[in-house]
C-alpha cells in the first residue's frame, strides 16, 4: 500500500496545542486513503493498563489506539449495478463476500478486465452526489468515491489546497469503461418462447414419422431432441420447455473425444410434447420486445460466437438470418453481413465494439457464460463518458462499498475504486454509526514499551485482554501494524492473552496467532450482533456484514484456534425473538465457534441519544417501550434480562455453545460466556456488564 501525499502536521506545534494532556506527541498525519481522519502519533510511556479490581473479569488490557479509525467513504447507492464474472450484473447492495466479479488490472499500456473476488461488503450513510456523463449515465455516490479517469483516480469532490486537497472530478474529465449498462430482459412467457424458438431452430431436431410393423399395422414415432455442449443453455431450455408443458429427459449424446467436449441432450418422444414444440416454432405475426430479446439470446446460444472481441451469429437458413437482423434492428444494434461461405452459411457480425457487445449481452441475456467472457480485454473504446455534471443532491442516503482483490470494480459501466484494497487478502473494518471519533491517537512505540514492562520482575504473567475498550484491529492497524509486535512480546514473555474484535483485519495475523498459541494461551472472540442483513445495514452502517464476521470465525477455527462469539448487543423487541437468536446461534455454531456470550443492549450517555433518535425514525412504535425498559439508566430492566436469559440458555446448549457447567441466562445470572481464555464483558457486582451499541 502506497502512503504518498500524506500531510504531516507537527511543524513545531506542541502536544498541548494538538492533544491537551497528552505527552509524547510526535506528529499528526492525514493521508488520502483515510479522508477526514487525523492520526496523532505519540510515544507512550506505558502499554499495560491496570483494570480496577472487580470492574471486569480480567486485570490487564492493552490499547494500541485511542479513538477509532473504522471508516470508509468510498461508497455508491445500493441499486448501482456491478459487473459479475459471468458477464451479468447485480445490485451493489446485493453482493456478498465470495461473489466473483470483474475488476481491472494494468497490463502493459492498457488497463484490462480481470476476474476478482468480493472480500468484504458493508453499508453506511453518506451525503449523496450525482455525477452525470455525456452518454446519459447517472452515478449517485458519496463525495469521497473515486472513479478511474483518463488522468488517473479522482474523487467526486475535493479541493486545491488545505486538508481537503486531493484529485477530484471536473467537467471535461472522461471516465474509463463502457458506460451505462443496458436494462436486462423481462423473463416473461414471451421471452421464453422467443428463446426456445431461437435455440431449437438453431440446434434442435423435431420430427414425426410412421413405419410398418409386421403383423401389427403402422406405428407413429414422435421425437424432439436438443443436443448441446454447454449445460447452461440446455438447462435453461429444459426449464422453459417445462413451463410450456413439455417435460424432457436428459441423456449423454456423445462422449468426449480428444479435444472435443462431451455433448448432453434433452428429449421428449410423446405426440403431445412434440406438437407443443412445433407450436413454439411458429413464426410470430407481430413479436413483442420480450420475444425479440429471447430470440436473440436463443439464436446466439445456439449459433453465435464471441472471440477476440467480435460477436457473430451464423446460419444457413435465410429466414433465420432475416429474423436475426430484424431483431438487431429492433433493438438499435448496428451490424454487417460477412462474405457468404461456399456451404451457404451466412454470418452476421455485430458492430460497435466493446460498448455494443456489452449492451447486447445485458439486453438479451444469453445463457452460456463462456461466450460472455471479457477476461483480459483492454478497456479501450469510444464510449462518450465525459463528465458533464457534478451536483449535490441535498440528501443523505444509504450507500454500499466492497473490498476486492484488485482494489476496484466495474459499476454501471465505469471503473470504481473500492475501500482500502490490499494485495494481501485481508479484510478491513468500519465503525458503527456516524459518530465515530476521527481523531485517533496511535501509540507507535507500544510494542517496544510492552517488551520492557514484561521483563520486569514484578510482572506475574497475568492474562491480558485486548479489544475491551478500543478495537485493536480497527482500520488504522492496516497502516501501522502494531499488533504483530504486541503479540510477539506477550508470547515471548509467556503471558496469556485474548483479543475481542469486530474487525476482519484480524485474519492477517492468523499465521502468527497460530504459531504463538503453541507457547501461550490465546483466546479469540468476534462480535456479531444479529443475522438480519437489512436491519444490520440500517442500524450499523459501515460495519462488516454478519457474513464477513462469520467467515472470520470460520477462518480462525480452520486454523486450529479456539474462537468465541459475542452476540451483542441484543436489541429488545427487534432482535431478541427466539427464532432470530436461534438462527444466529445456529450460524455461529456452523462457523465453528467454541462458545458464545449473549448480552442485551446497554444505552450509555451519548449512545442513548443516538439510538433513540434512530429508533424514533425507524420504529417509532417502540420508543415508549424502550423508555420503560431503560427507565433506570443505561442497563435494561432486570426482569427483561432474566426472561431473555431463560430463553438464551437452552439455545446455547442446543447449538453446543454453552460453557460447561453454565446454566444459561444473562451475565450476572450464570450466563454462558466465551470459552476459557476468551475475555469479554462478564459478571460484575453491578448485575452484569453489557456491551454498548457503539
Amino acid at each position: 500500500m502506497r502512503w504518498g501525499n500524506q500531510e504531516v502536521g507537527a511543524d513545531g506545534v506542541g502536544s498541548a496545542a494538538v492533544l491537551p494532556g497528552m505527552g509524547g506527541y510526535l506528529r499528526s498525519v492525514r493521508t488520502p486513503e483515510f479522508a477526514g481522519m487525523v492520526f496523532h502519533e505519540v510515544e507512550a510511556r506505558s502499554a499495560l493498563n491496570k483494570v480496577p479490581a472487580g470492574a471486569m473479569p480480567f486485570g490487564w488490557t492493552i490499547n494500541p489506539y485511542r479513538g477509532c479509525s473504522h471508516a470508509c467513504t468510498y461508497c455508491a447507492v445500493g441499486e448501482t449495478p456491478v459487473l459479475l464474472a459471468d458477464g451479468r450484473v447485480r445490485a451493489l447492495a446485493e453482493l456478498r463476500v465470495g461473489d466473483e466479479i470483474y475488476g481491472t488490472e494494468r497490463r502493459g499500456p492498457y488497463r484490462r478486465y480481470v476476474r476478482t473476488t468480493v472480500l468484504a461488503h458493508w453499508a453506511t450513510v453518506k451525503t449523496a452526489f450525482r455525477v452525470t456523463l455525456a452518454d446519459g449515465t447517472e452515478l449517485v455516490t458519496s463525495g469521497d468515491h473515486r472513479f478511474l479517469t483518463e488522468r488517473g483516480w479522482k474523487h467526486v469532490t475535493g479541493g486545491m489546497c488545505g486538508a481537503g486537497r486531493r484529485p477530484y472530478l471536473t467537467t471535461g474529465n472522461s471516465l474509463l469503461g463502457t458506460g451505462r449498462f443496458a436494462a436486462g430482459p423481462t423473463k416473461s412467457e414471451s421471452y421464453e418462447r422467443g428463446y426456445l424458438f431461437g435455440m431449437i431452430q438453431g440446434d434442435g431436431h423435431v420430427g414425426s414419422y410412421s413405419y410398418e410393423r409386421p403383423g401389427r399395422g403402422p406405428a407413429d414415432v414422435h421425437r424432439f431432441r436438443l443436443a448441446l455442449v454447454d449445460g447452461e443453455a440446455l438447462r435453461r431450455s429444459r426449464f422453459y420447455l417445462a413451463d410450456h408443458g413439455v417435460p424432457t429427459d436428459e441423456f449423454a449424446f456423445a462422449a468426449a473425444k480428444g479435444a472435443r467436449r462431451p455433448i448432453n441432450a434433452i428429449r421428449n418422444q410423446s405426440r403431445r410434447g412434440v406438437e407443443t414444440v412445433r407450436g413454439l416454432l411458429r413464426w410470430p405475426t407481430v413479436p413483442d420486445e420480450d420475444w425479440i430479446r429471447g430470440f436473440l439470446a436463443g439464436i446466439f446460444d445456439a449459433e453465435g460466437s464471441c472471440s477476440r472481441g467480435i460477436l457473430r451469429i451464423s446460419n444457413a437458413d435465410p429466414d433465420i438470418i432475416g429474423w436475426t437482423v430484424g431483431a438487431l434492428n429492433r433493438l438499435g444494434f448496428r451490424w454487417v453481413e460477412d462474405v457468404v461461405k461456399a456451404n451457404g452459411v451466412r454470418t452476421i457480425r455485430l458492430l460497435g465494439g466493446q460498448v455494443d457487445r456489452m449492451r447486447f449481452f445485458h439486453a438479451v441475456d444469453p445463457a452460456i457464460t463462456r461466450k460472455r467472457d471479457t477476461e483480459g480485454e483492454a478497456i479501450k473504446n469510444d464510449a462518450n463518458l465525459g463528465v458533464v455534471g457534478i451536483e449535490p443532491l441535498g440528501l443523505t442516503l444509504p450507500m454500499y462499498d466492497i473490498t476486492t482483490g484488485t482494489g476496484d470494480f466495474v459499476a454501471d459501466g465505469v471503473v470504481s475504486h473500492n475501500c482500502f484494497a490490499r494485495n494481501t487478502h485481508t479484510y478491513l473494518d468500519l465503525d458503527a454509526g456516524e459518530d465515530f471519533n476521527r481523531q485517533v491517537v496511535v501509540k507507535v512505540n507500544v510494542a517496544r514499551v510492552l517488551e520492557h514492562e514484561l521483563r520486569s520482575r514484578r510482572w506475574g504473567r497475568e492474562h491480558v485482554a485486548m479489544g475491551t475498550n478500543t478495537d485493536p484491529y480497527q482500520r488504522a492497524e492496516g497502516r501501522y501494524r502494531l499488533m504483530p509486535g504486541v503479540i510477539r512480546a506477550l508470547a515471548r514473555s509467556g503471558t496469556p492473552f485474548s483479543v475481542l474484535t469486530k474487525g476482519t483485519l484480524l485474519a492477517r495475523d492468523l499465521p502468527l496467532l497460530a504459531s504463538v498459541s503453541a507457547d501461550v494461551s490465546v483466546g479469540l472472540g468476534v462480535s456479531i450482533a444479529l443475522a438480519d442483513r437489512e436491519l444490520q445495514a440500517s442500524l450499523e452502517p459501515g460495519t462488516p456484514s454478519p457474513a464477513a464476521r462469520l467467515e472470520l470465525v470460520r477462518r480462525l477455527t480452520d486454523a486450529g484456534l479456539s474462537c468465541g462469539v459475542m452476540v451483542a448487543p441484543v436489541l429488545p423487541l427487534l432482535t431478541d425473538s427466539t427464532e432470530a437468536l436461534d438462527e444466529l446461534l445456529g450460524q455461529i455454531a456452523s462457523a465453528g465457534a467454541s462458545g458464545a456470550t449473549v448480552l442485551a443492549l446497554h444505552l450509555r450517555p451519548g449512545t442513548r441519544e443516538w439510538f433513540l433518535g434512530w429508533l424514533a425514525k425507524s420504529y417509532p412504535g417502540l420508543l415508549e417501550p424502550y423508555r420503560r425498559l431503560y427507565a433506570r439508566g443505561a442497563y435494561v430492566d432486570r426482569r427483561y434480562r432474566e426472561a431473555l436469559g431463560a430463553r438464551v440458555g437452552p439455545l446455547l446448549r442446543r447449538h453446543g455453545l454453552a460453557r460447561p457447567g453454565a446454566s444459561g441466562g444473562m451475565p450476572g445470572d450464570g450466563a454462558a460466556s466465551f470459552p476459557s481464555g476468551v475475555i469479554g464483558p462478564g459478571p460484575t457486582t453491578g448485575g452484569g456488564e453489557q456491551l454498548a451499541l457503539l
